[in-house]
């Protein structure tokens, strides 16, 4: 199984840009609870939540030919998540590493710890 590439909060707005022209996805794979606790504001990139335990189900709901990065609290349920996408073909997956946690602390301190 391939690795899953790692994007910290710091390198995320690189990562976005060279995407172009193909908009990212931000997949945040968290509980609805916690989306609603703490979540990013798409800028450049589309935002989907599905939970984790939904993904399997909503497969079809996620495009292949776009490159997505898996979100979660601290970066180990959005690793998982995105290892499963590689074992569905789906080519260009990252993994933001330290999650949310990392993005309030590094990006946007007004995204809500917890």
């Amino acid at each position: 199984m391939p690795m899953v590439p790692q994007v910290t909060a710091a390198q995320f707005a690189q990562w976005r840009d060279a995407q172009a022209p193909r908009q990212p996805l931000v997949l945040d794979v968290r509980e609805p609870w916690e989306v609603q606790t703490a979540s990013v504001r798409p800028d450049g990139f589309e935002l989907r939540v599905i939970a984790m335990g939904e993904i399997p189900y909503q497969l079809a709901q996620l495009p292949k030919d776009r490159p997505i990065a898996c979100l979660c609290h601290h970066g180990m349920r959005s690793l998982q998540v995105a290892h499963f996408l590689q074992q569905q073909g789906y080519p260009d997956v990252v993994n933001l590493q330290g999650g949310i946690d990392a993005w309030s602390v590094s990006l946007d301190p007004g995204v809500a710890r917890y």
